[in-house]
């Protein structure tokens, strides 16, 4: 991928005024499958314009 595509700013566009949304939330706000956000996000952080955080807050991760 040696340019931006429309898709890929509009995730960049999302992830500005919302960084804290999941990747599911992404997908589903930018009316795309979540494999095809992962593909995108994949070239982002290859280019080094995004970073992503593995977060842990789901109430099933977490152990009593």
């Amino acid at each position: 991928m040696s340019e931006l595509t429309q898709a890929h700013l509009k995730v960049l566009r999302l992830l500005q005024d919302n960084p804290d949304l999941t990747q599911r939330e992404l997908a589903q706000r930018l009316g795309m499958s979540v494999g095809g956000l992962n593909y995108c996000l994949k070239a982002l952080m290859e280019k080094g314009l995004v970073k992503m955080h593995n977060f842990q807050s789901s109430k099933k991760s977490q152990k009593a």
